[in-house]
Order: C-alpha cells, then structure tokens, then sequence
C-alpha cells in the first residue's frame, strides 16, 4: 500500500474523531479520548500496509493526523446549530 493510501486512511479516521472533539470541553476527558482514539488503527494502518515506521513517513502521517483533527472540528463549527 502506497504512503498515498495510508494518509488519505488516517485523515478520514481523524474527521469524525475531530468532529466530536469539537463538541467536548477543551482538555476534558472525553476531548483527549477523541484526539487518543485513531492512535491505535493508525499504528494498524501502518503496519498492515508495509510502510512501517520509515523516519520519513512521521511528519506526512503525523500532518494527515492533525489535519484530518482539525477539518472535522472545522466541519462541526460550521454545522453546528446557532444559539438565536
């Protein structure tokens, strides 16, 4: 499996985690369980694909990581019902 595959894999597992991340008080219990949730399929993903833990792939893994974190926080704020 390309590193292509992989970071595509691990920002799509970070959406929903990101989305209700957003949803919970900053630096509560259920905020670091949705940031420390993806950590374990990720190790998965990158150990059923072949790629293993090349130097080189820690800052493209660790992008798509936050990336995907951050889109799904984005994606809730925009969604997210206005108090009127």
């Amino acid at each position: 499996m390309s590193i292509l595959i992989v970071v595509v894999l691990v920002f799509v597992i970070n959406l929903p985690c990101g989305f209700f991340r957003a949803q919970s008080p900053k630096l509560s219990k259920f905020w670091f369980f949705w940031v420390h949730l993806p950590i374990p399929f990720v190790i998965a993903i990158r150990i059923l694909s072949g790629l293993g833990f090349k130097l080189y792939t820690f800052p493209i893994v660790i992008s798509a990581y936050f990336l995907g974190q951050f889109t799904g926080g984005l994606v809730y704020r925009i969604l997210k019902p206005q108090n009127r």
